[in-house]
């Protein structure tokens, strides 16, 4: 069984490379290092590995970028779309449930140890989303929160939970500065809050 490692840093995809090929039952044919070579491996495979683990921060790039990416892939070409593990040491509760909703299907911290991250695998191999249950206490306070926003503004919200200025998310987003601002507005009026500051506790 074949794995994909979308991860930046090599020695954490060697760390990982060896873990799995120590299972016996996987090996790691692939590793991409940013999210353009993740696309462009995806694009050009025949097949698609069996398995994708992914790292939520990838240089200037956003990880959650790649899951749409990979779904319009899998529906163009009428294939199945491989599991993906999220596996970051970025993610907070707004970031993992949008990274949910966008297709992952499940979410481990780098600082889990080896036997969580064979359960992971294991139980999303098995058609289940994973996720702990430390991580879904945090995840359910947040719910009520986040279904009221709509794509866009979801797009956005994690956008500034990366520390992006409103002209860098305009250009991130192919819109008007003015759009983000009102987008922001919108934002603030569902939640109550008045600085980004509340927003990045999201």
């Amino acid at each position: 069984m074949d794995v994909l490692l979308i991860d930046e840093h090599q020695l954490f995809n060697a760390g990982l490379a060896s873990i799995f090929e120590a299972t016996g039952l996987f090996s790691v044919t692939i590793q991409a290092l940013s999210l353009t070579q993740a696309v462009s491996i995806i694009e050009k495979s025949k097949t698609l590995p069996s398995l994708i683990i992914l790292e939520l921060l990838l240089g200037e790039k956003n990880g959650l970028d790649f899951l749409p990416i990979l779904e319009k892939h899998c529906k163009n070409k009428k294939i199945p779309k491989p599991p993906v593990l999220v596996c970051s040491a970025y993610g907070d509760s707004f970031k993992i449930k949008t990274a949910l909703k966008l297709g992952a299907s499940g979410f481990l911290s780098k600082t889990d140890d080896k036997a969580e991250l064979l359960k992971a695998i294991n139980t999303i191999l098995g058609g289940k989303t994973y996720i702990n249950e430390e991580l879904k206490i945090k995840l359910n306070k947040i719910s009520h929160i986040y279904d009221r926003f709509t794509k866009r503004e979801i797009d956005i919200i994690n956008l500034l939970k990366s520390n992006k200025t409103n002209k860098q998310i305009a250009d991130s987003l192919f819109i008007s500065l003015r759009t983000v601002e009102n987008y922001i507005s919108k934002i603030y009026f569902k939640t109550g809050f008045t600085s980004r500051e509340e927003v990045l506790k999201l």
